[in-house]
């Protein structure tokens, strides 16, 4: 990793202190309040903003609302560091954020140091990558990518009724104009994110940082099963059609595939109308979420799903309906940079290990375009998406130590 000593040090300590502050802002007992588009992510973007004023810089928006923010190096294509600073509700104070500020960290130190770097840096906080309040995950990452759609959200609504359109315009973002972000990342070279890793892999194996190849594939559809609301007192159980008993035996077996294929298979929603304990539902809607680092066993789980969930539809007299919600493929990483990413966290912490995510990330979209990878920090007990999400401070050191190795050595 030739130039790395000559290169000036990221200050975890630094990054760490943003990171609390940010929490203290926009966080509290209940959580990260970062709901994209609303006014603690505002307040965050407003933190991100008095950062980069700190060294001079100040932030940019493209179409989709995502943030850039430039510091002049001796060429181009520039090297682009990031993550996203939106939340789920009640969510965790390190879920992309870390990454965010991470790479102002790195811009920092170029900045303070008073050298230009060898490429241009771009620190980017891409705009809606949880996808929590419309349910389109990696919306700014995909539009800068050229994946994105803006019919998937023309009549998206959020819990309380509002519109994308409505939400995205009073942020000052046009739906229809979201795809001209995609002009961002011609001059992007290559992509890195740090990230905690979400899950108990590092925690089980007893190490901190971690290189990841890849992101998994995801196909997320929305069933319906129809039946026959009736009197639950009066109506015999075997005169019954019955969509909720159809979607719960339907459940345990997404369960069953998704061991079997070798993935993960989720039912994070199931509604019952009317659903009212005096009466035998009429409609059933699950929604059916899988994952798999390989695009072939994916497709494989998603027929047997639609089987299972025919079948049992069948078995209760039902009938079934099917709307895709989202999709991705699986996205390898660059061979590269991945090896950098290894090296990076070996000469930190003495181990070079790898993963792929089960979780996206905005890398996977950006993937598409330039190449990119990532690093992983461990997971006090797994934990995301939870207000008792957490990483130690050794271990969110040495992560956000190997990131800014990382970076100065894809620059040079």
């Amino acid at each position: 990793m030739s130039g790395v000593a000559e290169a000036p040090a990221i200050d975890p300590a630094r990054v760490i202190a943003d990171l609390r502050e940010l929490d203290a802002r926009t966080g509290g007992p209940g959580g990260a309040r970062r709901l994209c588009w609303g006014e603690e992510w505002r307040a965050a973007r407003e933190l991100l903003g008095e950062l980069l004023g700190e060294i001079d810089l100040e932030p940019e928006r493209d179409e989709a609302g995502n943030l850039w923010t430039y510091l002049p190096g001796e060429q181009e294509p520039a090297l682009a560091l990031g993550s996203h600073l939106d939340s789920v509700p009640e969510g965790g104070w390190l879920d992309g954020a870390l990454g965010v500020m991470a790479g102002l960290g790195v811009l920092r130190a170029w900045a303070s140091a008073g050298d230009r770097p060898p490429r241009t840096l771009a620190l980017v906080d891409w705009a809606d990558e949880e996808g929590a309040r419309f349910g389109r995950s990696l919306f700014g990452s995909s539009a800068a990518s050229g994946t994105f759609d803006p019919a998937e959200l023309a009549a998206a609504e959020d819990a309380a009724g509002l519109s994308a359109t409505e939400v995205l315009a009073e942020n000052g973002i046009e739906l229809g104009r979201v795809t001209e972000a995609r002009s961002r990342l011609d001059r992007i070279g290559s992509y890195l994110e740090l990230h905690i890793e979400q899950g108990p892999v590092l925690e089980l194996k007893g190490i901190a940082t971690a290189a990841v190849s890849g992101c998994t594939g995801v196909e997320r559809h929305r069933f319906r099963i129809s039946g026959r609301a009736s009197h639950a007192g009066t109506t015999p159980m075997g005169a019954r059609r019955d969509p909720g008993l159809a979607a719960a035996a339907a459940a345990l077996q997404v369960e069953a595939i998704a061991v079997e294929g070798g993935g993960v298979g989720t039912v994070g929603v199931l509604e019952l109308e009317p659903g009212i304990p005096t009466v035998v539902p009429g409609t059933a809607e699950m929604v059916v979420d899988l994952r798999h680092p390989d695009r072939e066993p994916l497709a494989q789980m998603l027929e047997e799903v639609r089987g299972a969930l025919a079948s049992s539809a069948e078995e209760r007299r039902c009938e079934l309906g099917e709307e895709p919600v989202w999709r991705i493929e699986p996205i390898s990483f660059d061979p590269e940079l991945v090896e950098k990413a290894r090296e990076a966290c070996e000469e930190v912490t003495g181990t070079g290990f790898g993963l792929t995510s089960g979780a996206l990330h905005d890398a996977a979209e950006v993937a598409r375009r330039v190449p990119a990878a990532m690093i992983f920090c461990r997971s006090a007990g797994g934990i995301s998406h939870s207000p008792k999400e957490d990483s130690t401070e050794a271990d969110l050191r040495a992560a956000i130590e190997a990131f800014g190795r990382l970076a100065q050595s894809t620059l040079h």
